[in-house]
């Protein structure tokens, strides 16, 4: 298992990845559905503008320009507000300045030659996108332990021995300024998602044995720390809180046995590529317990027409009231939200690999866990999502762990 995160380095994972393309904080609602639409894990990193667009930065300067990551469930909360409910042309036109929930620590900017295990850990501890400069000296696979390439120390994100704890090898002097300079002359990035991450793990499960077949069970991997609402309540509960990781509530109803059961689900995967302004409104008026099972066409006519003829009415609701889910501005094609899918689920003794697989498969952050003998009665426990995974995969006997008595004496055999 060892060879998988010391021999690697995240250059290792940026081959044929595309060149970044920066979405500011001074682009528009309906400009960021579009793109978000064709992200990664429902979501895209949002950034300040340069202040002189030719200038060439170094990393601290690009790290500070960045915002936060903004989802799809930020942008449905926000046109479920009251305000947006009654203009959605003016909502759409809000600058995402004014949407995006700021926090600088979900993205970190590292080095080509960073291990995959410092990668791994970084992401543990709540970094979800991490950006890798292109064009610098590094290029080609990693060398064993990764600690030297090409009879050269290899450069690691600047603080990362100190300010994560590791005990990594930082670069000498004359690497590290080779390495800024041929960075200097072409300021440009790819970036790598945690989906990224688990793809790359997923391939190599043969080395990860026995872990990919062992039960999230016994690894600790599920997470019962997760948000969820009662299905009788209003779906617009979600709007008053936060979610961390992932971005998910579960909208559950109590059986006569007492348990919880899992209905269905309010988050940034459901909502990544719906209908944003119909999702907003059923986000606004419906519960729980209806936004996620769906409203049958025949009733959606009547309540459509309903909130149409009221003294309020909702522009957005349908194209009598003046919205067109179809215009130019969007591209999708329901007029109406329809919640109606089942949550992806797993049970306690399903395996890693099988989870793995199960949320790459559905393009999710995440996979509900249920047990109980009836397939019937999906009887919640907790949720498996990105940052539970890299937790299990990482885990390793003491020997393996860097730093470690073992591991130092295997470096000192390459130095040798």
């Amino acid at each position: 298992m060892a060879s998988v995160f010391l021999y690697h380095v995240v250059g290792d994972l940026t081959v044929g990845k595309p060149e970044l393309e920066e979405f500011t904080e001074t682009e528009t609602v309906a400009s960021a559905i579009r793109v978000i639409r064709e992200s990664t894990e429902c979501g895209i990193p949002v950034w300040k503008r340069r202040a002189h667009p030719g200038m060439i930065e170094n990393n601290e300067m690009t790290q500070q320009r960045f915002v936060g990551i903004l989802t799809s469930l930020d942008v449905v909360s926000f046109l479920a507000k009251p305000q947006c409910l009654d203009d959605h042309v003016k909502a759409i036109k809000t600058l995402v300045s004014d949407v995006v929930v700021p926090n600088n620590g979900l993205l970190k900017i590292v080095e080509p030659g960073t291990r995959l295990i410092d990668a791994l850990e970084m992401m543990k501890q709540g970094v979800r996108r991490l950006l890798v400069p292109k064009g610098t000296v590094w290029k080609g696979m990693s060398k064993r332990f990764s600690i030297l390439y090409h009879g050269k120390w290899l450069k690691n994100m600047e603080g990362s021995c100190g300010n994560l704890g590791l005990n990594t090898c930082c670069p000498s002097s004359s690497s590290s300024a080779s390495s800024t300079s041929a960075y200097m002359r072409n300021n440009n990035f790819c970036c790598l998602s945690r989906e990224d991450i688990i793809r790359f793990l997923l391939v190599c499960l043969g080395a990860l044995a026995p872990l990919p077949l062992t039960s999230i069970s016994s690894l600790g991997a599920i997470n019962q720390n997760y948000c969820s609402i009662d299905a009788s309540l209003p779906a617009s509960e979600a709007m008053q809180k936060h979610p961390c990781d992932p971005s998910a509530f579960a909208i559950m109803e109590s059986t006569p046995e007492g348990h919880h059961r899992i209905l269905g689900e309010i988050s940034v995967s459901k909502l990544w590529k719906c209908d944003y302004l119909a999702a907003a409104w059923a986000l606004a008026n419906l519960s729980a317990g209806q936004f996620v099972m769906g409203i049958e066409d025949n009733v959606s006519s009547r309540w459509l027409n309903d909130v149409c003829d009221s003294s309020k009415p909702r522009k957005h609701i349908s194209t009598k009231c003046g919205f067109n889910p179809s215009g130019p501005n969007f591209g999708v094609g329901r007029s109406t939200y329809r919640g109606r899918s089942a949550p992806l689920t797993c049970k306690t003794t399903s395996s890693l690999a099988a989870v793995m697989a199960q949320i790459l498969s559905h393009r999710a952050t995440h996979v509900w866990v249920t047990e109980g003998e009836d397939d019937d009665v999906d009887v919640l426990v907790g949720v498996v999502g990105y940052t539970d995974i890299l937790a299990a995969v990482s885990k390793q006997p003491t020997s393996l762990v860097p730093g470690s008595r073992s591991n130092t004496e295997l470096r000192s055999e390459m130095h040798h």
